[in-house]
C-alpha cells in the first residue's frame, strides 16, 4: 500500500483512534486479514465472522509487526475504530486508487475469471508492473485487500469481480473504478441464487454500466447476453470470440495432441499463431479475452502471442496437469465447478485421452456437486453425467451424496451396459478405487464445487504428503 499515516487512514474511513500514541505513525506494509500475513508496518482489518473473530487475534498481529488495526471495537492495542470494518476497507481501497492514478482492468462473468485474470496478468506484467487479484478474492473483502497490495510503481489494477446478487458489481466497481471493463460469459453458476441467465446477465452488465466514455467495454462476440450489453455503455466497446467481426478474434482453432488449444490470433495490429500451455479448448475464449485487453493496453499482436504462448497457470486446482513417474496423469480441476466449466473439463479430458488410447490409456472422470444450482440441479448433474458418456470417457466416479448420484445415474442412463460409472460415498472411497485400478497411461480429471473438497483425491493420488493427510 502506498505510506499512510494512522491519522489519514482515520480521516478516510471516518474511524476513531483508540490506544494511538502518535498518529502520525505510518502504515508501510500491506493491510491484511489474517495475523499470520502480517509484516512489519502492516494494518491488519479485524472481521467478525460466524467462527473465528478477527479482534480476538488484534494483539498477536500488533506483536507481529502490524502498526494498527482496522477495527469494529477497541482492541488494547493500537486501533481505529469505525462502525463497519468492511465499509471501511472498501473506502481505504478507493482513495488509494484514486491517488495512485493506475488503469484498473476489471473482469466477471460465470465461468473463466480465474484463469482469464491469470493470462491477463502475465501479458500485463511484461509491459508493466501489474497487481493482480489472488486466486479467487474476488468479493467485498478480497478485492479492496488487492486494490491495497498496490503501491506508487502499479500501473494495472486486474480486479476479478464476483455477483451474489443484482447490485454488488456495481458496489464492487465503486470501489475500484475501472477504465476497462471485461465481461467474459454469462452461464448457469448460482442460478439458484439468480433465477435466470438473463437475471445473472443483468448482474454481470453492471461493470460496462460504470465504465467512463473514454474507457472501453470488452464483450464476448460468442455469447448473445454479453453482447446485448453494448447498449448498456457509454464506453467504447471491443468484441472478442471466434465471431466473424469480433475486434480480437481467433480463428483455426485445433487441439494439440495432448490437447492444448492452438489458433491464429487476429487483432486490429495483425495476426500471429498461439499454442498455450493451458489445456482445453475452452481456454481459446479466456485467452481471447485476455488479448483484447493487452491490446487495449497498446500490445503488439507479436507480444500477445508471445506471452500467450508462455503463460501458465498461477492459481491452484485449476487443470493442473502432473504426470506421475508411473505414467498416470493428474488433472487437479477441484478449485470449483459450474455446468459450463465441467463440461469443458470433461471435453478437454477427452481431448487428452486420445493420443493415449492407442497405447491403453484410460480417462477417468472424478466428479462431484456442483453447488448453487438450485431447482436446475438434478437436471444439471444428470446432463454432465450424460455429457461424460458421449464423450467417451472411459469411466465416470461420482463421488458424494445425493447430487453425485444423479451424476451417476445420467451416465447409467446414457450408458451402453452401465459399466460407464460407479457412485462412492467420499473423497476416501474414491482414492481406495483409483489406485487399485488405475494402470500406466491413464488420465484422471478431478472436478467439484469448491465445497467438496475433491482436491484431496488429486492431492492423495499425486502421493504428497499434503494429499495424504488430508484424505486422512
Amino acid at each position: 500500500m502506498i505510506p499512510l499515516s494512522l491519522a489519514e487512514i482515520a480521516a478516510i474511513v471516518g474511524g476513531q483512534p483508540y490506544d494511538v500514541p502518535d498518529p502520525s505513525v505510518t502504515v508501510t506494509g500491506p493491510v491484511v486479514k489474517d495475523s499470520r500475513d502480517v509484516r512489519q508496518g502492516s494494518l491488519f482489518a479485524a472481521f467478525a465472522g460466524e467462527r473465528v473473530d478477527g479482534h480476538d487475534y488484534a494483539r498477536r498481529a500488533f506483536d507481529a509487526g502490524a502498526v494498527a488495526v482496522l477495527a469494529s471495537r477497541p482492541v488494547g492495542v493500537p486501533a481505529i475504530v469505525v462502525d463497519d470494518v468492511v465499509g471501511a476497507l472498501g473506502a481505504l481501497a478507493r482513495t488509494v486508487v484514486e491517488r495512485l492514478g493506475t488503469t484498473v482492468v476489471a473482469l466477471t462473468g460465470s465461468a473463466g475469471k480465474t484463469s482469464t485474470k491469470d493470462l491477463i496478468a502475465q501479458l500485463l506484467e511484461r509491459k508493466a508492473p501489474t497487481v493482480w487479484t489472488p486466486g479467487s478474492l474476488n468479493n467485498e473483502i478480497g478485492l479492496p485487500l488487492t486494490a491495497l497490495s498496490a503501491t506508487a510503481e502499479t500501473r494495472h489494477l486486474v480486479l476479478e469481480m464476483g455477483a451474489k446478487g443484482i447490485g454488488h458489481i456495481h458496489y464492487l466497481a465503486d470501489l475500484t473504478p475501472p477504465r476497462i471493463g471485461l465481461v467474459l460469459n454469462v452461464g448457469s453458476a448460482h442460478i439458484g441464487e439468480f433465477g435466470s441467465r438473463e437475471a445473472i446477465a443483468q448482474a454481470k452488465g453492471e461493470l460496462v454500466e460504470v465504465l467512463p466514455e473514454d474507457g472501453a467495454a470488452i464483450l464476448n462476440a460468442d455469447d448473445p447476453l454479453v453482447r446485448a450489453m453494448a447498449s448498456r455503455t457509454k464506453a467504447r466497446v471491443l468484441l472478442f470470440g471466434e465471431a466473424a467481426d469480433a475486434d480480437v478474434r481467433g480463428e483455426n482453432v485445433r487441439l494439440t495432441d495432448d490437447g492444448r488449444p492452438a489458433f491464429a490470433l487476429h487483432t486490429p495490429t495483425g495476426c500471429s499463431d498461439v499454442t498455450l500451455r493451458l489445456y482445453g479448448e475452452h481456454h481459446v475464449s479466456n485467452a481471447l479475452a485476455a488479448a483484447a485487453v493487452a491490446h487495449e493496453l497498446g500490445m503488439s499482436v507479436t507480444e500477445i502471442a508471445e506471452a500467450l504462448s508462455g503463460a501458465g497457470t498461477l492459481s491452484r486446482w485449476r487443470m493442473e496437469v502432473t504426470e506421475r513417474p508411473d505414467g498416470v496423469t493428474v488433472v487437479n480441476d477441484a478449485y470449483n465447478a459450474n455446468p459450463e466449466s465441467m463440461k469443458a473439463a470433461l471435453r478437454a479430458l477427452a481431448a487428452m485421452g486420445k493420443a493415449r488410447r492407442a497405447g491403453g490409456g484410460r480417462t477417468w472422470a472424478v466428479l462431484g456437486q456442483m453447488a448453487e444450482l438450485g431447482d436446475a440441479s438434478l437436471a444439471e448433474h444428470d446432463a454432465v453425467g450424460r455429457i461424460a458418456v458421449r464423450l467417451n470417457v472411459s469411466k465416470l466416479v461420482a463421488v458424494g451424496g445425493q447430487e453425485a448420484s444423479w451424476l451417476q445415474l445420467g451416465a447409467y442412463n446414457e450408458g451402453s451396459w452401465g459399466e460407464e460409472s460407479v457412485h462412492v460415498s467420499d473423497a476416501e472411497a474414491a482414492v481406495d478405487l483409483l489406485r487399485s485400478e488405475l494402470r500406466p497411461g491413464d488420465v484422471v480429471l478431478v472436478k467439484a464445487s469448491r465445497s467438496v473438497g475433491l482436491e484431496r483425491v488429486a492431492l492423495a493420488l499425486l502421493e504428497t504428503t499434503e494429499g495424504e493427510v488430508a484424505v486422512r
